[in-house]
């Protein structure tokens, strides 16, 4: 499935960014305009199921990776500098990195595990029945987020099929690289809903670098974007600097 695009930049490096599940690329724009000002190319994408991109009769993280190589393949002459995800668009650019080979990944609180027991159960539960919430829970949920992002997450919700929630119904999918295919940053909120210490550590010895960002949630580039930006812009100048190319 070909998937909208949204490029904004010329510059001689490319950033593919995917979103996290219920967003599209929007959640990206401050993201956007700092690669854009550092010489990227940015690719954002809307998933399937997410902002202008089409519905699909059936989601999985597969599937959202078999879209994301087919819009990719046509637009890209060679192979990104950067890939980076958030949450469910996370484990979306790690299956995409397997395949691409991209130079540098950054994963955002990815959705590389899933709580258990009651915690797990709830989160479900959530997900699956909750209605889209409003604007006065929106800003009390999120004290941090500015009034455009609290007006970009009520848009992007009202363009968001909630079936896509059913691509994530065997939490059996949520799961770390099985490789680490380019260097990769790994930024986790202070409390992420996902990756526990453990799997923190596992992270680090399959060779990711792992940051935590402190005061943020799950939507750390939006809690504290300097400070996430700082982080970025510090590893991409070791792992991946302009010069590498």
């Amino acid at each position: 499935m070909k998937l909208a695009v949204h490029e904004t930049g010329t510059g001689p490096r490319t950033a593919v960014l995917l979103h996290g599940i219920m967003s599209d690329h929007r959640a990206w724009h401050r993201v956007t305009r700092e690669l854009v000002e550092q010489g990227f190319r940015v690719i954002a994408l809307d998933l399937a199921g997410h902002g202008s991109s089409p519905r699909s009769r059936r989601y999985s993280p597969a599937a959202w990776a078999d879209d994301v190589i087919e819009t990719l393949k046509p637009i890209l002459s060679r192979r990104p500098d950067v890939i980076m995800g958030h949450s469910l668009g996370a484990l979306v650019a790690s299956m995409v990195a397997d395949r691409l080979a991209p130079r540098a990944a950054v994963y955002v609180d990815p959705a590389f595990a899933f709580p258990r027991g009651v915690r797990g159960v709830v989160m479900k539960l959530i997900f699956a029945i909750a209605p889209r919430p409003r604007r006065a829970a929106l800003v009390r949920w999120n004290p941090k987020w500015s009034a455009a992002d609290v007006d970009i997450e009520l848009a992007t919700l009202r363009d968001w099929d909630k079936r896509t929630v059913l691509g994530l119904a065997s939490t059996r999918l949520l799961a770390p690289p099985a490789r680490l295919t380019a260097p990769s940053l790994v930024i986790l909120a202070e409390k992420s809903l996902l990756i526990t210490d453990a799997v923190a550590a596992g992270l680090r010895r399959l060779g990711m670098t792992v940051e935590i960002v402190p005061g943020t949630g799950h939507a750390v580039f939006r809690d504290e974007h300097a400070r996430f930006m700082e982080v970025v812009e510090r590893w991409l100048g070791t792992a991946v600097p302009v010069a590498g190319r």
